[in-house]
């Protein structure tokens, strides 16, 4: 795989074979090295054979091998003449971060930090397959999908506040409730409210080191707060609702001539109904998974307000972002000086809006969006 070397931490794939644009990895020397033998460079190349791509197919420094798509890539395909690829998004979609703040320091927590702990592994259940407290009907799961975290707020899991410094406010308005199979139904209708397995995890977590005062202050964060992450996504529903997709997608891509360089990019065009009900289907999973993380929070409040004996006031527990991962969504772009129509596919990665972006929240809107960076199984994490 020819890499072109851009700078120290940007590297170029050139344009060649079937590839429509050039692929661009950010990563330094040391690196590289693991993207290189773990041939996810190669599906940076492939991702740039997607009919509709533009700019270029892209990888962020933690990418790795994955479905079609290395974990970590991102690319955006034209909404007129462009195909949405299941691969691009994943198959837990709309898996994200969401962050708490507290007005807590470690030492008002450190005493009771075991029980803490028992605490949520009891509130908010984890594992393959587990379900949690929550029994839906299949008539509600269809709400959910609609209605994303809004749907637990109108039920009871937090308050409207806690939508203000979501993404999109907590929902997509492409979802259609009706798409999902009865499987993905199915799945779904004990898992709100749960982490899952894998790199899923809900931490207590301590802000050890603020580089940027003003921007801190900002998000409500300061050195030695406890603050709440929690890592998780649209668990077996949307892994059903992928599942169900990638079928449909194998028919599409001979129905419509496509050539692809791996069949695990398998894609339909967006204009397409395939394209159209995969994306739609693919919203409902991604409310579902906003839905599990506001039920998350509630019964994380729950906990802390029991075992601490204080009042949700003195806590202050607000969601500082909730940002997903693992998403395919509709948005503007300037491309070429033009502003542009487009598919943007994230697997493994958050957008990054910048200061005065108008999907910001207005509190945070004169520094840019939080960007939250889940660490794997321990390890620290950022924002």
């Amino acid at each position: 795989m020819p890499l072109e070397k851009i700078d120290d931490f940007r590297w170029r794939i050139p344009k060649r074979g079937d590839m429509r644009v050039d692929g661009l990895i950010y990563a330094d020397e040391k690196m590289l090295a693991h993207i290189v033998d773990e041939k996810a460079a190669e599906q940076v190349a492939n991702v740039a054979c997607l009919p509709g791509i533009v700019g270029r197919s892209l990888a962020m420094p933690d990418i790795h091998w994955g479905y079609g798509f290395p974990i970590g890539g991102v690319a955006a395909t034209a909404v007129e003449d462009g195909v949405i690829s299941p691969g691009g998004i994943g198959y837990d979609i709309s898996c994200g971060v969401r962050l708490l703040g507290t007005r807590l320091t470690l030492k008002e927590v450190e005493r009771k930090l075991e029980r803490l702990a028992d605490g949520l592994f009891h509130n908010v259940p984890s594992g393959v397959g587990v379900g949690g407290k929550l029994r839906l009907s299949a008539q509600e799961i269809r709400k959910v999908f609609r209605k994303g975290a809004r749907w637990a707020v109108e039920n009871g899991f937090g308050d409207g506040d806690d939508l203000d410094t979501c993404e999109d406010g907590g929902f997509l308005d492409t979802a259609d409730p009706e798409l999902p199979s009865e499987r993905a139904v199915k799945r779904g209708l004990d898992q709100l409210g749960t982490l899952g397995s894998g790199n899923h995890f809900l931490e207590i977590q301590r802000v050890e080191r603020v580089f940027d005062p003003v921007i801190a202050n900002t998000f409500g964060l300061f050195e030695g707060q406890i603050a709440v992450m929690v890592h998780t996504g649209s668990r077996g529903c949307g892994y059903q609702i992928c599942e169900d997709s990638l079928a449909e997608m194998q028919t599409a891509v001979r129905k419509y001539g496509l050539s692809l360089p791996d069949r695990q990019l398998s894609c339909a065009p967006l204009s397409s109904p395939e394209g159209r009900n995969y994306f739609a289907a693919m919203s409902a999973g991604a409310n579902y998974a906003r839905a599990n993380r506001q039920v998350i929070t509630h019964w994380v409040r729950e906990t802390f307000v029991s075992i601490l004996g204080a009042s949700p006031r003195d806590l202050n527990m607000e969601v500082v972002y909730d940002v997903c991962h693992n998403i395919g969504k509709i948005e503007e772009h300037v491309v070429d000086g033009q502003k542009r129509k487009l598919c943007v596919h994230r697997k493994g990665a958050t957008r990054a809006f910048p200061a005065g972006h108008p999907d910001i929240p207005e509190k945070y809107r004169l520094v840019g969006q939080p960007v939250l960076i889940p660490g794997t199984m321990g390890t620290c994490s950022y924002v």
